[in-house]
C-alpha cells in the first residue's frame, strides 16, 4: 500500500502540472455553470426541480468531458515512461506494474473527482440559489458524482493500456483521440443510422439496448437519466433510458472501470524496457 501511496503522489504531482488537464477542469465549470443557467428551463413542463433537470443536461456534458479529461492524464502513463527512460528505472523498484498502475488510476481519479466536484459543486450551488426546493435533486446529483468517477476510471484504464499499446506519447495521444471520437461521439451516430434504417424491427427493441449498455459513456448517460428520473429531458435519450432496467445500466457502469484495468494491467506486462 505504501508503494502504490507513494507512486499516487507522484502521479499527481505530474498530472496536476498539465495544462490541458487543467483547461478541461476550468470548461467543466464553466460548461456547468451555463448549463445551470440555462438546463432548468423546462422544470416546470416536466414536473422535476430544478437540480434534477440540471442533473440530466450536466450528464451529457460528463459524457463529453469527463472521458476527455481521463484520457488528457492516461495517454502518456506508459509511453511517457518508455521515451523519457524512466521506465527501466521504475521497474528495479520493488513494485509490481499492477502496483504501479493503481498509483496512477489513484492519483488521476483523484484529481478527475476534483474537477467533477469543482464543476456539479458550482452548478449544484446557482440551483439551491435560485430555488431552494432544488435539495430533492441531492441524490441525483450524488449518482452523478461516484458514476462520473467510474466512468473516468474506465476511460484512464483505456488510456493506460493505449499507452502500453503505443509505447510513445504521439502514437498514444492519437489512439486516444480515436477512442474518445469512437466511444463518445461516432458510436451514437452509428446507432441512430441503424435505427433509422431498420424502422422500428429487431434491431432496435433487441440490439439497441446491448448495444447501448455495451458502450461505457451510453451506459453511464442511461443509469443517470433514469435515476435521476427527468428523462423528458433528455429527449430520445430519456426514451431509451426508461426502456432499460436501471440495475442493467448500474451493471455496466460499475464493471467497465474493472475490465478497463485488467486489459491496461494486461498490456503493461507486455511492455520491455
Amino acid at each position: 500500500m505504501n508503494r502504490i501511496w507513494s507512486t499516487a503522489v507522484v502521479e499527481f504531482r505530474i498530472a496536476g502540472r498539465n495544462r490541458w488537464v487543467a483547461i478541461a477542469v476550468l470548461l467543466m465549470v464553466v460548461f456547468a455553470l451555463v448549463l445551470a443557467a440555462a438546463g432548468a428551463a423546462p422544470t416546470g413542463d416536466i414536473g422535476a426541480d430544478r437540480l434534477s433537470v440540471i442533473v440530466a443536461s450536466l450528464t451529457s456534458l460528463a459524457v463529453y468531458l469527463v472521458p476527455l479529461i481521463a484520457l488528457l492524464m492516461s495517454f502518456d502513463a506508459v509511453a511517457g515512461e518508455v521515451e523519457r527512460g524512466t521506465l527501466p528505472l521504475l521497474l528495479t523498484y520493488p513494485v509490481s506494474r499492477a502496483e504501479i498502475l493503481a498509483g496512477k488510476l489513484g492519483a488521476h481519479l483523484a484529481i478527475l473527482t476534483l474537477a467533477v466536484a469543482a464543476g456539479y459543486g458550482a452548478a449544484a450551488l446557482a440551483a439551491f440559489w435560485a430555488d431552494p426546493a432544488s435539495v430533492a435533486g441531492l441524490p441525483a446529483l450524488g449518482r452523478l458524482v461516484w458514476s462520473s468517477v467510474l466512468l473516468g476510471a474506465t476511460f484512464l484504464g483505456a488510456g493506460y493500456a493505449l499507452s502500453a499499446l503505443a509505447r510513445r506519447p504521439s502514437g498514444a495521444a492519437g489512439l486516444a483521440v480515436g477512442l474518445w471520437l469512437g466511444a463518445v461521439v461516432l458510436y451514437d451516430l452509428v446507432l441512430l443510422a441503424l435505427i433509422v434504417s431498420d424502422g422500428g424491427g429487431a434491431l432496435t427493441t433487441r440490439a439497441l439496448p446491448v448495444a447501448l449498455l455495451a458502450n461505457p459513456a451510453d451506459a453511464f448517460r442511461l443509469f443517470n437519466l433514469a435515476a435521476a428520473q427527468a428523462s423528458a429531458a433528455a429527449g430520445g435519450m430519456g426514451g431509451a433510458a426508461s426502456a432499460i432496467p436501471l440495475w442493467q445500466s448500474a451493471l455496466s457502469v460499475a464493471l467497465w472501470p474493472l475490465l478497463a484495468l485488467a486489459l491496461a494491467i494486461a498490456a503493461f506486462r507486455k511492455v520491455t524496457p
